[in-house]
């Protein structure tokens, strides 16, 4: 071998590993972040729950959904399709190859940047047209609330200033500033929430009827405070680096542009990711969509408080590891200039971070199918009052901690797929989606309208739908990893056979003496000394694994050594 092809082979392992660190300590760091930021939140929202009707909170849950819309479809594919973008500069190599470096990385930045304004651009326009869309199917009882049409308008204006951040997030993301990302975030929700439920608590003492203003006002209070931290935070860093968070053109290089501004291989992506973005999100937030139009405001406003608590695991944990790992991936396995593939050594980095994934998940999913389903009630019972507890809120948040599991496996399989797949193989996992789609709208008006289910039953439909795209992305993604000669076998990420048998019997037991609760504090009581020892048993029989992850965060000789048995 020669000593030229030595250094690059040393050179992939030293960035893979690299990256490897930057992802597990960034996504860790957001969790934290996260928690502290859903802790203060949660705090607040429970007073709020205090003043509102569940027809109010189901809709809020249609305005929330018209904002994630507009800001889905205007920047969700754009966002994959930057993330895919391998940066292979160097930063610590010596002048005149410094100043190369440092022009290219500088160059790739405003490239994200130009292409960050495509999605401010479709935001008037998709703003536009589903606030008239959401206005055209609306019942009679949701127009005639107070100050809806304010709110719809106060709405439509905060997701276009959330957009307008999107030069900022995409430089953060680049340069995995996850720190800073975290912080923006944390901030703007908190405030939020202070601010939706300063404003309810004042109606509420004065007797005015504001309707769901609060949640609008709280709504551009976020965007507001978004755009002011990501500013203050990103500034200094364009300026430091050479490249403007304004559209600029650029100069020729070996990539085509459009218009001297826009990557035509990464507009050309983002073009082929748009329409399964718009399947993905019909799936993702399928389950508003079938409730706003099958069911009442009461029952609306039961899911959305039990669907709210129930995500809250994958809103703090599942979320911020599976856009950390999109990126992740995106690094280990694309080409870099020098191959047309994915070096041997990001793929065995990239399949060990999987498997390490995907165990944990599993922990987790017996954890949450294990104490989760007796716990519910307990938990609605003192976190949201008994005016919610006679509710089906219960009975749904309780049916959730089974969907819960097949909502983080599917998350981190789909981030893979996202990563790695060509144009043609997303043209074809879209079609997929498009089954799926027509699948999970079948069973929705089956579970709702035939057998009647109500909330329960949206909960089972969502559970067919993720199976099913469980099913076809571990398809995809163990077939690219046999290929590369790293196939991932099924039972590598189940937990030791002592953890499956100490969740069997923890499940059994207290779907034994559930019977006997009547949602007391001494039932509350009970349920932690049982969960608490089943924590602390479980924590010895994967004390091993969890020792491995503690790695991760470290050093990247331990992510060497945590990788060999992969490769």
């Amino acid at each position: 071998m020669s000593e030229s092809r030595r250094e690059e082979i040393v050179d992939d392992v030293r960035k893979s590993q690299s990256l490897l660190v930057k992802s597990a300590q960034g996504a860790s760091f957001l969790i934290l972040l996260q928690i502290g930021s859903r802790a203060l939140t949660f705090i607040v929202n429970q007073v709020l729950l205090r003043y509102l009707s569940p027809a109010l909170l189901g809709i809020s849950t249609q305005l929330d959904l018209y904002v994630i819309s507009v800001l889905y479809f205007a920047r969700e594919s754009l966002r994959v399709a930057l993330q895919r973008r391998r940066d292979d500069s160097r930063q610590d190599e010596k002048s005149p190859k410094q100043i190369a470096a440092s022009y290219e990385s500088a160059r790739r930045a405003q490239e994200v940047i130009n292409l960050s304004y495509v999605a401010i651009s479709l935001g008037f326009p998709l703003a536009y047209l589903l606030a008239k869309l959401y206005l055209r199917n609306a019942e009679a009882a949701v127009l005639n609330t107070p100050y809806l049409y304010s709110s719809l308008n106060i709405y439509a204006i905060a997701s276009i200033l959330e957009l307008l951040n999107e030069p900022c997030f995409a430089i953060s993301q680049q340069q995995m500033l996850y720190a800073t990302r975290a912080s923006a975030e944390t901030l703007a929700t908190f405030t939020r929430c202070l601010v939706a439920c300063a404003t309810a608590v004042w109606a509420s003492r004065t007797h005015h009827d504001l309707g769901v203003l609060p949640f609008a006002l709280g709504q551009l209070t976020y965007s507001t405070i978004l755009n002011a931290v990501y500013f203050t935070k990103i500034y200094p860093t364009c300026a430091k680096s050479g490249f403007s968070l304004l559209l600029k053109p650029l100069t020729p290089s070996q990539a085509p542009y459009l218009l001297s501004r826009f990557s035509l291989p990464a507009s050309t992506l983002a073009l082929n990711l748009y329409a399964q973005s718009a399947l993905k999100h019909l799936l993702t937030s399928g389950d508003s969509f079938l409730m706003a139009t099958l069911t009442s405001l009461p029952t609306q406003g039961a899911y959305s408080l039990a669907s709210n608590y129930g995500s809250l695991l994958a809103r703090i944990l599942f979320q911020p590891i599976e856009e950390s790992s999109r990126g992740l991936f995106g690094r280990l396995l694309a080409p870099s200039s020098a191959n047309t593939t994915a070096t041997p050594e990001g793929v065995i980095h990239g399949r060990a971070y999987l498997r390490t994934i995907l165990h944990l998940y599993s922990l987790l999913s017996m954890l949450a199918m294990s104490v989760g389903p007796t716990f519910a009630p307990l938990l609605l019972r003192y976190v949201a009052g008994s005016r919610w507890s006679s509710t089906p809120a219960s009975d749904v948040l309780a049916a959730y901690c089974y969907y819960i599991p097949l909502l983080a496996i599917n998350g981190i399989l789909e981030a893979f797929v996202s990563s790695i797949a060509t144009p043609t193989q997303l043209r074809m996992q879209s079609a997929w989606m498009f089954a799926f789609s027509a699948a999970f709208a079948g069973t929705g008006f089956v579970v709702l309208r035939v057998y009647d289910l109500g909330a329960r039953g949206l909960v089972l439909a969502n559970a067919v739908n993720m199976a099913m795209r469980i099913w076809w992305s571990w398809g995809f993604v163990n077939g690219y990893l046999e290929q590369k000669g790293a196939k991932l076998g099924i039972t590598e990420m189940f937990p030791t056979v002592g953890t499956r048998l100490l969740g069997i019997t923890a499940a059994f037991y207290l779907k034994s003496v559930e019977k006997t609760f009547n949602r007391s504090v001494a039932d509350l009581v009970k349920w932690v000394a049982v969960a608490g020892s089943y924590g602390v048993v479980l924590l010895f029989f994967e004390r091993v694994f969890l020792y491995q992850c503690y790695q991760m965060l470290q050093t990247p000789q331990s992510i060497s050594k945590a990788s060999k048995k992969d490769s």
